[in-house]
């Protein structure tokens, strides 16, 4: 369908595409589409804009994973049809690696992300492999990783998350980044840090500030880390969205 500049809700019509799109092609869950839904949501609540918050968690999980001694970008099928040019694009300047992760997971869907992110430019995809470790304490498909990426990863970014692998991947000793538009939720409240951002809007600001901080000594970076308090700006992003309703009351 092609959807016209002029519309209102342009940007918000042209991504909900791409995920039935992607639906259609058999990458992107069922369920995908209704998280999407939710998202937008409290996008609605955000005022659709990276809001003050969004930007300094963003500067702390750049900060993270400039650190990071074996970062791992977590991809799912929202992911790969939202913003594959750009996930990729953010692992390269990390030099982080890319990993497929499911809940829905099948072999046919792990294959045709990897071979999403290749074509997106991506030098290497993990997760599609048969060899796979297990993240403890976590039952569901997304528990089985990949041996050589998220199974050995210091820092993990996980965009549009589950709660309990979140849960999980910090119980296992993970430094865990989430990119979830719900401040309430289980999945921003167990991360180290949780960008409460629209992904398509976060990805490409990650992108900006990792060119702008990749000059920053370790001093400088770790000084923004201990500077950010993940609960407290979970209450700012909340206080964002009170502050959107009281205005438009």
């Amino acid at each position: 369908m092609e959807i016209p500049i002029s519309h209102p809700r342009y940007e918000s019509l042209k991504y909900r595409h791409k995920l039935v799109s992607g639906f259609e092609s058999g990458f992107v869950a069922r369920a995908g589409l209704i998280a999407h839904g939710r998202g937008e949501a409290f996008d609605y609540l955000l005022g659709e804009k990276t809001t003050e918050s969004a930007n300094l968690a963003e500067r702390a999980a750049v900060a993270k994973l400039l650190l990071a001694k074996h970062p791992v970008i977590s991809v799912n099928g929202n992911v790969a049809a939202l913003v594959p040019g750009e996930v990729v694009n953010l692992s390269k300047i990390l030099n982080a690696k890319l990993e497929v992760n499911l809940f829905y997971g099948t072999p046919e869907r792990e294959q045709k992300i990897k071979e999403i992110l290749i074509k997106a430019g991506a030098d290497e995809v993990l997760g599609t492999g048969e060899i796979k470790e297990k993240i403890p304490g976590l039952d569901s498909k997304r528990g089985a990783v990949d041996p050589g990426g998220i199974f050995t990863a210091d820092v993990v970014l996980v965009p549009l998350e589950d709660g309990d692998r979140v849960e999980a991947l910090a119980a296992s000793g993970k430094e865990v980044i989430a990119i979830d538009l719900n401040p309430l939720s289980r999945t921003s409240r167990a991360a180290d840090v949780a960008i409460v951002d629209n992904i398509v809007r976060a990805v490409p600001g990650m992108i900006e500030l990792a060119g702008e901080m990749k000059g920053l000594s370790e001093k400088e970076l770790k000084k923004l880390i201990e500077n950010f308090n993940n609960r407290k700006n979970l209450d700012a992003s909340l206080a964002e969205i009170y502050k959107n309703l009281k205005d438009g009351a």
